[in-house]
């Protein structure tokens, strides 16, 4: 399907010349859609009656109709009262369907709106945002440090949006032209790697309720994950600009040197160093979740089957658990002394986590986390588009980060890095939680063992719809 090499990023166009749609109806139906709403399907010459149900489906019945649905095409649970073996082989998802939940998980969605005021910068604007784009997802203070990867029955793969510019794919009006909104970000997969990702069901690796249903033949298994040590960072720059530092409460001691830099922080009341990483632990652990929810909740609307998770073991998913057979994502990962959990760091080449080995030291990690801030295409450089009328202006106007706060967010990381042996100190440097399966459903077996209302109208219909 996406037969690329690893590097290579891919082109042309996403479904390609077709038959154009047919019956009075659908054309109707189309011709109606794309005079309400935001989204434009006539850029698309092969249009299934499912895509234009999804642009219609209401999300209050796309909330209340969410549920786990776990039996897929192929399934079989062998024994106790649910026991079933689907009559049908594993069907995967359509191109569509794959490129239309992937868009929900991480798609970009425009320009960011940056957080426009804190009294204490006037008459500056605040400078936390990482990314000047926005997604299909919030992430705190717009820090936006996640990626997603994904794999199926082809292989494995990374669909990198986070510094994505806002899409070009709308209309003076505002509208998005869906055909090219696909293609734009189809453009940017990487493949990684052959084959499905191998989860072998055994304890190990996987939660044994999850073994007969998780990552399954024909399933998409959608992986954000989150460089956690570069959310780290921008939280201490976030601190430091509003005059705090941080103290090591895990072995009792202040960071050494934080006292010439009492006149930007408060040295006499800093914030203790595993509170600030359990909040960004949970900071990003939202950001993972919601881009599933998101992802979740168009199942509904397309009719696929599948549910959000964290029943695979993450060590597993990103290539940390030891186990030669089970490569993962294929993340580089250390062992370091007197710990008993790998410590992950990043892919090399594609998702780099914002410490050593993959940064020389804790400097260059800051200054490439100032760099995306202020560089070309940041949130806070004049020349990068947005979606202010007087954009250079107010991108223009945040407040800069000056040479003694990197200084001190440096020597604060350094400090970290050099007294646990990593980056950060009580968190993971690279964090995966939470994934999403979609699948095709087998509706025999809710038929076989539920009462009606098991599914909903787009899961009976979906075959009627995306043909």
């Amino acid at each position: 399907m996406f037969d690329t090499s690893r590097r290579k990023l891919f082109g042309a166009g996403l479904l390609g010349a077709g038959a154009v749609l047919s019956g009075v109806g659908l054309r109707a139906s189309a011709l109606e859609l794309n005079t309400r709403g935001r989204i434009l399907l006539n850029g698309m010459q092969d249009l299934p009656k499912g895509l234009i149900e999804a642009t219609r489906f209401p999300l209050i019945d796309a909330i209340h109709g969410r549920r786990s649905r776990r039996f897929a095409r192929g399934a079989s649970i062998p024994d106790g009262p649910l026991a079933y073996t689907s009559k049908h082989k594993p069907a995967p998802l359509s191109e569509m369907e794959q490129m239309l939940l992937l868009t929900t998980v991480g798609g970009n969605t425009g320009w960011s709106n940056l957080i426009p005021y804190n009294r204490s910068y006037v008459p500056k604007m605040p400078n936390y945002a990482g990314a000047a784009g926005g997604r299909s997802f919030p992430s705190a203070a717009g820090f936006h440090t996640s990626e997603i990867f994904f794999t199926d029955d082809h292989g494995s793969y990374f669909f990198p949006t986070r510094d994505m510019a806002g899409h070009a794919t709308k209309t003076a009006e505002g509208k998005t032209d869906l055909q090219a909104y696909l293609d734009t970000h189809k453009a940017r997969i990487i493949k990684l790697a052959d084959g499905r990702m191998n989860t072998p069901a055994s304890p190990q690796h996987m939660e044994m309720h999850n073994e007969w249903c998780a990552n399954v033949p024909g399933s998409t298994l959608v992986i954000p994950v989150a460089d956690l040590a570069q959310h780290m960072l921008l939280v201490m720059c976030y601190l430091v600009q509003n005059g705090t530092c941080l103290y090591d409460d895990v072995t009792g001691q202040s960071i050494p040197g934080m006292e010439k830099y009492k006149s930007i922080v408060d040295v006499e009341n800093p914030y203790p160093l595993s509170y600030v990483e359990q909040l960004g632990l949970t900071e990003v652990t939202v950001e993972l979740s919601t881009a599933c929810y998101a992802g979740a909740l168009m199942l509904q609307a397309m009719g696929l089957g599948g549910w959000m998770y964290e029943g695979i073991n993450p060590f597993s998913v990103l290539g940390a658990s030891g186990d030669p057979d089970v490569p993962g994502l294929g993340f580089r990962f250390d062992m370091i002394p007197g710990q008993p959990l790998p410590h992950v760091t990043g892919l090399e080449g594609v998702f780099e986590g914002h410490c050593p080995p993959h940064f020389k030291d804790m400097r260059a990690a800051v200054e490439s986390v100032v760099l995306r801030k202020f560089g070309a295409n940041g949130p806070f450089n004049a020349a990068t588009n947005g979606p202010y009328r007087n954009n250079a202006t107010i991108r223009g106007s945040a407040v800069t980060i000056s040479e003694a706060m990197i200084d001190c967010v440096t020597d604060m990381a350094q400090y970290i890095h050099d007294r646990f042996g990593r980056f950060p100190a009580t968190v993971p440097a690279i964090h995966t939680l939470m994934y999403l399966q979609a699948h095709q459903l087998d509706t025999d077996f809710y038929d076989h063992h539920f009462t009606s209302g098991a599914y909903l109208d787009t899961h009976a219909a979906h075959d009627r719809n995306w043909g």
